[in-house]
């Protein structure tokens, strides 16, 4: 009998597949929609500390992602363009790596050119707090840090969404 042995690689493929397949099973709305936002801090990846607390009075997305998730790869760069148009008009993305190392998840915003905060959540207790479930996932609160909107994963069409729910939440900022 032959014996089989299964490479990282294949298990960090099969975990991708398994946490991508997740939001399809899930049925219902997020138990978070309608609570206050958990506030953390975490260090950005230039050394200095953010705090989700920090960007009380903006509307706020935050997005969790990993060097090694091809959907967040696709959707950084429209965040960051959803991020220049309104950060003037009181709007912020807070990016969440959840990577076991730093330096793939620099290389990869440096690459992609992002600006926008980002912080390492290298113990993972920023994700533990927002139930984290697959990735990316992206969580959208109003200007008093309640979560309004809740998405999995990263599909066609998430960005007319965003630009949407965002634009309503500015709106009723006003």
């Amino acid at each position: 009998m032959k014996k089989v042995t299964l490479k990282f690689a294949t298990l960090k493929t099969m975990l991708l597949v398994v946490i991508l397949l997740t939001p399809a099973l899930a049925v219902g709305k997020s138990s978070m929609i309608g609570k206050l936002g958990p506030d953390f801090a975490g260090l950005s990846f230039d050394g200095y500390s953010h705090r989700l607390d920090e960007f009380k009075g903006k509307v706020i997305m935050v997005n969790f992602w990993a060097s090694w998730c091809g959907p967040c790869r696709q959707e950084m760069p429209p965040l960051e363009q959803l991020y220049q148009q309104y950060r003037g008009l009181g709007f912020v993305v807070v990016g969440v790596n959840v990577d076991e190392e730093l330096e793939p998840a620099k290389k990869m915003l440096d690459k992609l050119g992002i600006t926008y905060p980002n912080v390492f959540d290298s113990d993972k207790n920023i994700s533990k707090g927002y139930n984290v479930s697959a990735m990316p996932m992206t969580v959208i609160m109003d200007t008093t840090g309640k979560i309004r909107y809740v998405h999995y994963g990263f599909k066609s069409g998430y960005m007319d969404k965003y630009t949407r729910e965002v634009r309503q939440l500015l709106t009723e900022a006003q």
